[in-house]
């Protein structure tokens, strides 16, 4: 595999920064496509040449949300690597200073790849497999050579191809792990998408305080209470350091979203509490480690 040092571009206000993902068919572009998209660009796939420049054109307008754009380019022409340098060229002089991502393997994987799924090659027509390699592999010959990164899938995991395209093109803030810490009530179900599942009815109900029964743990009297509680600032602490610890293995493994059920018997007092509690812990840094990315969610606050 062979990595060039991957650069910055600078352009408009509203587009920063400009990547062409291109390389033989079957290497992979659809994947590091995904895996951009997780680390927070704005993807297009397969795109006419001829109509990139429009397309970057309106991601620079100043009410553009779109600041960071990555395009897939499959091979579409004879002529593809002048045509991509072309534009390469037409960008810059608008202020736009485009990167190349590509992407490629062995034959031997990439004949395994077009087996796996059935597919024809696009260059294929009348003749093999083996021989629409070579040709779009001599083809792009002088598109690899210009890239600013060259990434061998052959031997590669999605897993490791995460790590390499994070390392590169990653925004920091959109690629660490998100979680969601949703309150429920056993009463009601388990949650279906729950990572992690903790069960906190060892805490005393608030159901049976006549004066906090009908509030609920958003409410300072029911927090204050559930807070209270011996074990509840202990259970906070232990966990919040598991969900650290389970989190740093998702980053390594490239999983980046996390559900986290806290449950008590009808999902109003002591899970509400507990969920906001645990929530403002990892939205803080500790330890040298990264505050998570955290939003909180009530399934059954307000059901009866």
């Amino acid at each position: 595999m062979s990595e060039s040092q991957a650069g910055t571009t600078t352009g408009a206000p509203g587009l920063t920064e400009v990547l062409l993902v291109t390389g033989l068919s079957g290497a992979g572009s659809s994947t590091v496509a995904n895996l951009l998209e997780d680390a927070g660009w704005y993807v297009v796939d397969n795109v006419p040449h001829t109509l990139i420049r429009s397309m970057v054109d309106v991601a620079r307008r100043d009410d553009s949300a779109i600041s960071r754009m990555a395009i897939v380019m499959r091979i579409q022409i004879d002529s593809y690597a002048s045509a991509l340098d072309a534009l390469r060229s037409e960008l810059a002089l608008t202020g736009v200073d485009p990167k190349v991502v590509f992407i490629e393997a062995s034959d031997q994987v990439l004949v395994q790849r077009f087996e796996q799924v059935r597919r024809r090659h696009p260059l294929q027509g009348n003749g093999t497999l083996i021989s629409a390699i070579a040709t779009e592999r001599a083809m792009l010959a002088a598109v690899k050579e210009r890239a600013d990164l060259v990434i061998d899938t052959s031997n590669l995991s999605v897993a490791r191809l995460r790590v390499i395209i994070e390392g590169a093109y990653a925004n920091a803030s959109v690629a660490d792990v998100s979680v969601v810490v949703e309150s429920f009530g056993f009463k009601y179900g388990l949650p279906i998408d729950a990572d992690m599942v903790a069960d906190v009815r060892f805490l005393p109900n608030p159901h049976w305080v006549p004066e906090l029964r009908d509030h609920n743990g958003l409410e300072e009297p029911v927090r204050d209470y559930v807070l209270g509680q011996e074990g509840a600032d202990e259970f906070l602490e232990k966990y919040e350091q598991i969900l650290r610890l389970v989190g740093a293995g998702y980053r390594r493994e490239g999983k980046r979203y996390m559900t986290v059920a806290i449950g008590c018997t009808g999902g109003k007092h002591r899970s509400v509490a507990m969920s906001e509690a645990i929530a403002a812990r990892l939205s803080c840094p500790a330890d040298g480690a990264a505050a998570f990315a955290v939003r909180v969610a009530h399934r059954d606050l307000g059901r009866e």
